[in-house]
């Protein structure tokens, strides 16, 4: 990945505390992946932004790379990667997505 891709994708990251690359808007999500996010992220009452993937092919490929993780969506939280839809399911349902977010945002 070029270092102009590199500087955007952390820029993006930066814009907000939890942000999540995904296929379409948190309002109008663009594959089912996506809207298990957005619906848990909205079931816990949290703020969150996103950047749609399908608007920018470079961020498109170039957060696989980043994150090495190769689907999407992905989400980061404070600039960390948590992960995709299967592992926030997997957290929410344990609990433990809840904590790690009141944690994050509370610092």
């Amino acid at each position: 990945m070029d270092s102009n891709t590199k500087s955007r994708i952390e820029n993006i990251i930066g814009s907000s505390p939890i942000l999540v690359f995904m296929k379409g808007t948190k309002l109008m999500p663009q594959c089912g992946f996506s809207n298990n996010v957005v619906q848990i992220l909205n079931a816990l009452g949290i703020s969150f932004e996103t950047f749609d993937v399908l608007s920018d092919m470079e961020i498109r490929e170039g957060i696989k790379e980043y994150s090495n993780w190769p689907t999407i969506p992905q989400v980061f939280v404070k600039g960390e990667f948590i992960g995709g839809s299967d592992i926030l399911i997997e957290m929410y349902n344990s609990g433990e997505l809840k904590e790690k977010l009141d944690i994050a945002l509370a610092s």
